[in-house]
Parts: structure tokens; sequence; C-alpha cells
């Protein structure tokens, strides 16, 4: 009975595994530079369709393995901080985190449904789908990265709700009916509509960086690394580029104090709008910041989210203070900004994102006029978590977005290339 008991966990174990493959590969396959609609819509089908199939212990391996495909990366910041011990911890509650998600999924469905006896199997499948349907409403640590829908986005179906909700709902009928026909209905989730990606504009210049986070962070670098941005300024405008866009923290200094390095984009400002990233000091709290040079005009923007743990604890406040003191050398936490800001440049309004709050839903909220951004200028830094699959999802992310807004971005990164996302 024991070897029976221990194979059939292995099994239940195997299987969440094979879900969670399927329902990650187009994650992986984009880091490679495999982007197939038909391989990414089969293998996200496939994922879902069997994940109904399963009972609540394989939905708890599957939300284990999901965590751990999509969200491995996170971990590897903690090398910066001197802190390898506590990748397998971090990475272990990330599994768990999402284990747990997509058990109870399953349990609520199941003990929801006992109360529909001539009809509980496609009563528990219903309330399964519409969990799934809304999971990606919900953010542990305010972390809002995973969202089924997402699997769809370089494939044959769309990416909005009602599109996910037909192919939960052709997967729900086919099994309830136990006919694969009902997964024909898919087809009225089916978009033309697709995301295109370049790396150079006619007018503006992405600079792309490949500084490491220790080289970033040494003062003894900074002359040598500042020389080459502004030989990068020089040769945008030598180009007759009329906008130059630097990554996230570029000048990993507060910029606002820094009075030669001002005086230096501004005067090449004076040829060329430059948007770049650097730190900004009020003189109580640090802001991680876009600095906007456009003729003698600058303009600070703020982050208004911020990257949790990373530059905010998402904690309550005495917990927060304990988790900074041990293990960020006390360090105070960023501020962020209250309101999004949009700018200018040449007549074309931009609005600032900085890396994370990029791939967040409030960042394409409507403005006092009812718009949503047309444009959105993004600043990254990648560096914390290279090399690994976050640029890959990140820049899934965006696209996503500009499927669902329809809002061009402009992408400029350290340790990775740059792009532009539109339609």
């Amino acid at each position: 009975m024991n070897k029976i008991r221990q194979y059939f966990s292995t099994f239940v174990l195997t299987r969440g595994f094979l879900i969670a493959v399927l329902g990650s590969a187009f994650i992986y396959l984009n880091y490679f530079g495999l982007n197939y609609k038909w391989i990414n819509t089969t293998f996200a089908i496939a994922s879902l369709y069997l994940l109904f199939k399963n009972e609540t212990r394989v939905w708890f391996f599957s939300g284990a393995f999901f965590g751990l495909f999509w969200f491995w990366w996170i971990a590897i910041s903690l090398i910066y901080y001197d802190m390898l011990w506590a990748t397998p911890i971090e990475v272990l509650v990330i599994m768990l985190t999402y284990g747990f998600m997509f058990a109870f999924i399953s349990w609520f469905g199941n003990f929801t449904s006992n109360y529909f006896a001539k009809h509980k199997m496609i009563i528990s499948l219903i309330i399964k789908a519409i969990w799934l349907l809304l999971l990606s409403y919900i953010h542990p640590f305010t972390f809002d990265w995973f969202k089924p829908e997402l699997m769809f986005t370089n494939s044959y179906l769309g990416i909005e709700k009602w599109q996910f909700a037909i192919v939960l709902a052709s997967i729900v009928l086919s099994i309830w009916q136990k006919k694969f026909y009902y997964l024909t209905l898919i087809v009225f989730a089916y978009t033309p509509l697709t995301t295109h990606t370049s790396k150079e504009s006619q007018d503006i210049a992405l600079i792309s960086t490949h500084t490491t986070v220790h080289d970033k962070w040494d003062k003894s670098l900074h002359k040598a690394q500042f020389d080459e941005l502004f030989k990068q300024i020089d040769k945008a405008i030598k180009n007759h580029k009329k906008l130059v866009v630097l990554p996230e923290s570029v000048f990993p200094v507060f910029l606002n104090r820094e009075q030669i390095l001002l005086k230096k984009l501004e005067e090449r400002a004076k040829h060329i709008s430059i948007v770049a990233g650097g730190l900004y000091w009020d003189g109580k709290t640090p802001r991680n910041s876009a600095y906007i040079f456009t003729n003698s005009h600058m303009t600070i923007a703020n982050k208004v989210l911020l990257v949790p743990f990373g530059e905010s604890n998402p904690l309550p406040d005495f917990l927060s203070d304990w988790v900074n003191k041990v293990f960020y050398d006390g360090a105070v936490d960023y501020k962020a900004s209250s309101e999004v800001t949009d700018y200018k440049i040449d007549g074309i309004t931009y609005r600032n994102a900085i890396c994370f709050e990029a791939t967040s839903e409030k960042l394409y909220e409507k403005d006092e006029k009812g718009n949503r951004p047309k444009n959105m200028i993004v600043l990254s830094n990648n560096g914390w978590f290279h090399p690994s699959i976050e640029t890959s999802l990140q820049k899934i992310l965006l696209s996503y977005y500009n499927k669902k807004y329809g809002t061009t971005i402009y992408h400029s990164i350290n340790m990775s290339d740059s792009y532009i996302i539109k339609q």
C-alpha cells in the first residue's frame, strides 16, 4: 500500500508539473526567440484543459510549478544583497503561495458543488472557471504579474476577459459533455490583432546599457559610465534624432543635486530632447525618477508604483521596519508619487513609466479627459534579475497591455535590448 500510495503521489506531482510546463512554455519560447502562435495556442489550451480534468492535489502542484516557472527569477536579486542563503526560501514561498491559491480554487469549486447534487460536476467546473477568470485581480504582496490569459498574448486568441471566458467555457463544456468538438467554440475568441516589436525609430534613439548591478553602484566607475552616456546622446544628435531615451537609474545618483551633470544634460537638450533615469532626493526620502529635458526646461517624473520588497515593503509597518533593518541594513523605502505623470515632447504626449509600474493596469488608466495613454516611455533596469526569463515575461506583459489598450511603448533597458511595441 505504501508503494502504491507513493506511486500515486508521484503521478499527481508529474501531472501538475506537465500542466505548468504547458502553461509556461510561451515565456521560455519567447526567451529563445521562438514565437509561434499555433504552439502557444495549443499549449495554453492543453494546460487549461488538463487542469480542469484533475483533482485538487494536482491543482496544488500545478500552481506551485506555475509559481516556480514564472517567478523563480525574483530570488536572483537576493544575491546582490549577499543573501544567497535566502534564495531557496523565497522560491519555496513563491511556490507555496501559488500552490495554495490554485488548491483553494479547486477545493472551493468542489465544496460548493456539493450543494447541487444533480449538477455537481458542471457547477464545480463553472466555479473553477470563474475563479481563473478573476485570478488576475489577486495580487500576492501587491505583485500583479500572474495573469492566466497572458498565455494567449502571442497566440491566435485574444487576451480580453470576454475572450478568456469563451476559452474557459469551451473547455468546461467539452469536459462536462465529454465531447471534444465543444473546443471548436474557441474560434469565437480569435483575434487578428497582433503586436509588432522593433528596435529602431526614425526620430527616437532608445539606448541600451549593459552595466551590472555591482558596477552601477560603484562610484569609482561613474565617470566612465557617464562619459559613455553622453557619447550616446551626442551620437543621437549627430544622427538627427529628436529624442533620446536612457534606462532607469542610468544616473545612480541624486541627479537633482548634481549640478555638473545637469548642466551637461541641459546643454545637449538644446539640440535633442532627453529622458533619463536618475534618483531624486527631497531631503527626507529617495525617489526613483525620470528626468525629462526639453530645450531649456527640465521636468521630474517620480515613480508611482514601487517594486514590492525591492523599493517598498508591502508588509505592515512593524514588520516592514524589522525586515528593512535585518535584511536591508536599515535602508529607507523609496517614496512613490501619488499621481501618474504625462509630459509632451515635440507635441506628442507620453506617459511616464519606470520598470515595474509599466506592467501594471494602473498606468493605463484614463486621464482627466477620459483618454488612455497613446504613447508610453518606459525606463527599466533588468540587472537585478540577469540572466533570467524576467526580460521575456516583462516584454510579454507590455505586449499584453499594447493589445489591450493600443498604447505604443518605447522601452529603454539596462542589461537587455531596448525595443518599441506597437500595433
